[in-house]
């Protein structure tokens, strides 16, 4: 039934992007599986109009592209850097076309909306719809930047970068010296000698 919902308007905003269809007829035949833990795991097929279908239950998956919840809000307010957060697997030619046109593709809710609203309406609802979804992604992010510094700072649980940085290069120093140590004691050792 999910799989469903997803289609529709998946095929719908395909329709109105004719380029988005030319480039995924050439994937006609490969299957696509996007993973959400726990909410979503939806495999569709690349059919040669190059729209999407359910795959079969058998089918093989090419590439799967798996996902955090967050990471869902971020993708629809088209956030590139959200895009490089997707774990990818599989056939990277053609999961790099999926990437590729989800970045490009976008819906104009608002000229479907307007046919049935009208376009003031459409406007307005569309307005209220995008301001919705950058509160939500900057909730998202404010609620993660809290957490990591109390993380970092209340509750220590977390090493702060500066810190991991310093000791990252005492470590590296005591590695420096004990490699200079080590030759020292060779060489004195094959002076006793």
């Amino acid at each position: 039934m999910l799989a469903s919902v997803a289609i529709a308007p998946l095929n719908h905003l395909l329709r109105g992007e004719s380029w988005a269809r030319r480039r995924l007829q050439s994937c006609a035949g490969k299957t696509a599986r996007f993973c959400v833990p726990p909410f979503l795991d939806l495999a569709l097929t690349v059919q040669a109009s190059g729209e999407v279908s359910m795959a079969a239950r058998n089918a093989p998956t090419d590439a799967i592209f798996t996902l955090v919840p967050g990471l869902v809000p971020r993708l629809l307010a088209h956030d590139e850097d959200a895009y490089r957060e997707i774990r990818v697997s599989g056939d990277g030619a053609f999961a790099e076309e999926i990437l590729d046109i989800g970045k490009n593709l976008h819906w104009d809710m608002e000229q479907d909306l307007s046919g049935v609203m009208g376009d003031i309406l459409a406007h307005r609802v569309t307005q209220a719809g995008q301001s919705l979804l950058h509160w939500h992604t900057g909730t998202v992010q404010n609620l993660s930047r809290t957490l990591l510094e109390y993380l970092t700072e209340e509750q220590p649980l977390l090493a702060k970068p500066a810190d991991m940085h310093a000791f990252i290069h005492e470590v590296n120093a005591l590695r420096e010296h004990a490699a200079n140590l080590e030759t020292r004691v060779k060489a004195l050792t094959k002076k006793r000698l």
